[in-house]
């Protein structure tokens, strides 16, 4: 029966359709078998999240070998979740690509990109689901790998050395992460991250063990982009494709934070990763600084690309915010926060790509006088602008509210505050942008005449944004099951 195979299907599928993409050689084949393949992930995805509500988590043995000795896929609340907002922002992405992809690229990099895109999403995906620790190294890097190829297409020579500083921080965290693995296999010999969780409290306050925690967790904060460790993301989201941009701004990230809270609290647990070793005390100053620091460094952009990389790495600390908290209101947020930036951030790159489509140019002075030009495109934009403010009403308002409540609940008030003059310096930032359409002249001979994106390119684009408003109304899928996976982190009772 298929659906007793999802899990396996969720990653064969685009594995298997990555190398025919490549053999159709011809850009439109490999883009319809893309997109038919990232529509079955998206329907594969959300099967299983329905089903892990429905009856709680699911094992899958490859090749029918009894974990521990086989490689399982192990699917719960929190990865199910994940999966979800992988696999949708690569089926809402790909319509985009076909016209994005055509313009940005030249025709004979047009299967390669393909090609590299499901690899891509495969690893982004192996990397969530995997019940293995190594095996999620290997995906870790083969979503990396292709990562870089993706970033190097871009049409800016820039893209080239973006691409090789990604690859160099990224091979450093990868490295990390492999030394943690093996450090963790050399003291209890498995890699089933289940099998780990149940062994690594008998070794009690083992070097060996603590010299693992530290690797994971500098390679894992170095992946996903936490302040001080961000210096590759900004260079890579600004001269990647607006396709590829898009794209990882809203998964990348959140697989690497997904690794993070993986190991802290199923492999290692809450009480030896927060409690015993006091992380919260590194991650919650760290995160702060991301906050203020790059939301201010964001203001100063004159590439709206650029500015909304700085923002990323901001919002990232909100993410990180809720981890260090180690509560449920805490981590409810930090996890909701995966889901609704996935959805404002991936409409606002969009949004920008179809405006690099349009004016060939995405710097904050070509948009003047937008809203007459592109008013499709330009509203989406102050949508997406709200949702990253917090405004009521929109999915970054319901994230930031958890995550002040857990800063109340837990004293930390100097966190509550950042939280809120993030999001004033936010204001800033993308009041500059809303300026610059609305309130300056669009250039002479442009000012009537509309040039909208193609329809293909402005569906997906507010597809994402009205999302950023449904889930600031309707939370029973963000929150509903952010809250779900924070209790079974913690393990408290819902």
């Amino acid at each position: 029966m298929i659906a007793a195979h999802l899990p396996a299907l969720q990653i064969v599928l685009p594995l298997v359709a990555a190398p025919l993409c490549m053999l159709l050689r011809r850009g439109n084949l490999a883009w319809g078998l893309s997109l038919i393949v990232s529509l079955a992930a998206l329907l594969i995805a959300a099967l299983l999240l329905n089903q892990v509500l429905e009856t709680g988590p699911i094992s899958y043995a490859m090749g029918d070998w009894a974990p521990p000795w086989g490689i399982e896929y192990r699917v719960d609340v929190l990865n199910a979740f994940v999966l979800l907002i992988v696999a949708a922002v690569g089926a809402v992405v790909l319509p985009y690509a076909r016209r994005s992809v055509a313009h940005e690229l030249p025709e004979s990099l047009h299967s390669g990109f393909y090609t590299a895109f499901l690899l891509c999403l495969t690893g982004l995906l192996g990397v969530t689901i995997t019940g293995d620790a190594f095996n999620l190294f290997v995906f870790l890097e083969i979503s990396s790998l292709s990562s870089y190829i993706l970033i190097s297409m871009g049409r800016n020579r820039r893209a080239l050395a973006a691409a090789f500083q990604y690859l160099i921080m990224g091979t450093i965290g990868a490295t990390f992460i492999v030394i943690g693995i093996g450090l963790l296999y050399m003291v209890t010999g498995t890699l089933n991250m289940a099998d780990l969780a149940s062994r690594i409290p008998a070794l009690g306050e083992n070097r060996t063990v603590i010299a693992a925690f530290g690797f994971l967790a500098v390679g894992a904060t170095l992946k996903l982009a936490l302040f001080p460790l961000h210096i590759w993301l900004p260079n890579a989201y600004t001269y990647a494709p607006s396709a590829v941009t898009a794209f990882l701004a809203a998964t990348a990230t959140k697989v690497s934070i997904y690794i993070l809270l993986r190991f802290f609290f199923t492999v290692f647990g809450p009480a030896f990763a927060i409690e015993e070793l006091t992380l919260g005390t590194l991650i919650i100053p760290l995160s702060i600084i991301a906050i203020l620091v790059c939301s201010t460094v964001a203001i100063y952009q004159g590439n709206v690309k650029r500015m909304l990389a700085y923002s990323s790495v901001a919002q990232v600390g909100y993410m990180m915010l809720g981890i260090g908290f180690d509560t449920v209101n805490g981590l409810t947020g930090g996890i909701a926060h995966l889901f609704n930036h996935a959805a404002t951030k991936g409409g606002l790159f969009l949004a920008l790509g179809c405006i690099v489509l349009r004016l060939g140019s995405c710097r904050l002075d070509d948009l003047a006088g937008l809203n007459k030009r592109m008013p499709l495109t330009a509203f989406s934009i102050v949508i997406g602008g709200l949702s990253l403010i917090g405004v009521p009403l929109t999915a970054g308002f319901i994230s930031k509210w958890y995550l002040v409540q857990a800063a109340v609940e837990r004293d930390f008030w100097i966190a509550a505050v950042a939280i809120l003059f993030g999001s004033l310096l936010a204001v800033i930032y993308v009041w500059r942008v809303v300026e610059v359409m609305y309130l300056r002249p669009a250039p002479e001979g442009a000012a009537g005449a509309r040039s909208e994106a193609p329809l293909s390119m402005l569906i997906p684009t507010w597809i994402l944004a009205a999302a950023s408003i449904y889930f600031g109304v309707e939370t029973s899928l963000n929150v509903g099951v952010a809250r779900a996976a924070a209790q079974f982190l913690l393990g408290v009772q819902g």
